[in-house]
């Protein structure tokens, strides 16, 4: 019996326009990573359990992909970058330099409902600022954000900042004091873009809180700059008083935003938003979502925050960090939506095509001295007619196809065609039709 071929819901394939825009993003963002100083690491797929069911969320916990191996372990998909890098600072720290910078890219899953740029298996671009509590970290995760998404061709973005101590100082101030209680009424708050001011009130009845706290929190954590910085901050400058925790969250955003004034950041490009949460347990200070200005409803295309108790699980030296990760499946989504992706299905410049057969080994020739002077360059493997094989290449998106005549044979000349303007010169030399190509 035939088996149908299908993919299992939350996953996807990608065919080679998809695949090759996808490839050509993370090279961009590899050279922004780098240009900060950060470098690669690679941790499994697979981790033992116990290492990812402490540090996730009950929800992280309900959609993590865990079974017994072949030998009988206790293992599971990992669901974030940030969990394996805490377990592999830990096995690994006398081997590192601190403070560590790393870059990871590679795929998480979560058994979550699938929707428009969200699957179960998704790749995340990870940065992380391990082993400095310096507020400068936290302000240098903003500016590789931001360097990142320009690079990507993205203008109209914010990136909203927030503070785990704000929050927690706002739940005290309301009465709210266990860990339990802080940990359920944040995640309730982190839903307010999604099931807005009516749905988080009714979700945090079901903690038993008064109609008169959740107004308080819903009135307080509904604060957002929309000012310049020193406005907003002279505006909240009271809440200091509030407690301790809420003092120590505006005085580290102070610090943080004074770092960022000397560089040349656009300003309206990062604000405070005082009801971003980041679902996820182990933030401990400044955190970080990222919104498309022009897709609000797509969701944070990069997230993250400060962690300084991470590595608690296995180790019981403290060990502070921070970082970000970018949504590359999400950022996809968004990208084409607006327009900015370039979908060829190529990842060759030129092709070329020929009217015989007995003209390939000319052809294969040709197209070796193109590749060693770096055209990447495809040869369509059969003389059938040139109609056919144009096709091939505007539907590849070939920028250049070269004909390989019988004229062109003898002569050991070029006809070169521009696939997007129509132009075609005749009767070219190589070194010329490179200086073409190559302008």
């Amino acid at each position: 019996m035939l088996v149908t071929p299908r993919t299992l819901s939350g996953f996807k394939d990608r065919l080679p326009n998809e695949a090759i825009s996808k490839e050509r993003l993370l090279k961009k963002l590899t050279l922004v990573f780098e240009s900060f100083g950060f470098v690669p690491i690679e941790t499994p797929h697979l981790e033992y359990a116990d290492i990812l069911i402490k540090q996730g969320s009950e929800e992280i916990q309900k959609e993590l992909y865990r079974f017994k191996d072949h030998g009988g372990r206790d293992v599971a998909l990992r669901f974030d970058q940030t969990v394996p890098l805490a377990r592999f600072i830990s096995q690994y720290k006398n081997e590192l330099a601190l403070p560590f910078k790393r870059y990871v890219i590679g795929n998480v899953f979560r058994g979550e409902r699938a929707q428009k740029g969200r699957y179960r298996e998704f790749t995340q671009c990870d940065f992380d600022f391990i082993g400095s509590n310096s507020i400068a970290c936290d302000a240098e995760i903003v500016q590789v954000i931001y360097a990142s998404l320009l690079r990507l061709g993205l203008e109209d973005f914010t990136i909203w900042l927030n503070h785990r101590s704000i929050l927690n100082g706002i739940c005290h101030y309301f009465g709210i004091t266990t860990q339990s209680e802080i940990q359920a009424t944040l995640r309730i708050i982190d839903k307010i873009d999604k099931i807005g001011a009516d749905g988080v009130s009714a979700e945090l009845k079901t903690l038993n809180l008064s109609d008169k706290k959740i107004a308080g929190l819903l009135e307080t954590t509904s604060i957002k700059q929309v000012q310049s910085a020193e406005e907003f901050f002279a505006e909240i400058s009271n809440m200091k008083t509030w407690n301790d925790e809420l003092k120590k969250g505006i005085e580290d955003l102070e610090a943080m935003f004074n770092l960022l004034d000397n560089l040349e950041i656009d300003k309206s490009s990062y604000r405070i938003n005082f009801s971003i949460a980041r679902g996820l347990g182990y933030y401990t200070g400044i955190v970080y979502e990222t919104i498309l200005n022009r897709l609000k409803n797509l969701g944070s295309v990069c997230s993250g925050g400060r962690y300084d108790n991470l590595t608690q699980t296995f180790s019981k030296e403290p060990m502070s960090g921070v970082g970000a990760s970018i949504g590359l499946d999400r950022l996809l989504a968004g990208l084409e939506d607006l327009g900015l992706l370039d979908k060829k299905s190529t990842t060759a410049k030129a092709i070329i095509i020929t009217t015989d057969s007995a003209y390939l080994p000319f052809a294969y020739k040709l197209a070796e001295s193109f590749r060693t002077s770096k055209i990447n360059t495809e040869v369509y493997p059969e003389s059938i007619k040139l109609k056919k094989q144009f096709a091939y290449a505007n539907n590849k998106g070939h920028e250049f196809a070269i004909i390989i005549g019988e004229e062109e044979f003898k002569n050991h000349t070029i006809t070169l065609k521009n696939m997007l303007t129509g132009m075609q010169l005749e009767n070219l030399k190589f070194l010329k039709a490179l200086e073409i190509m190559q302008a």
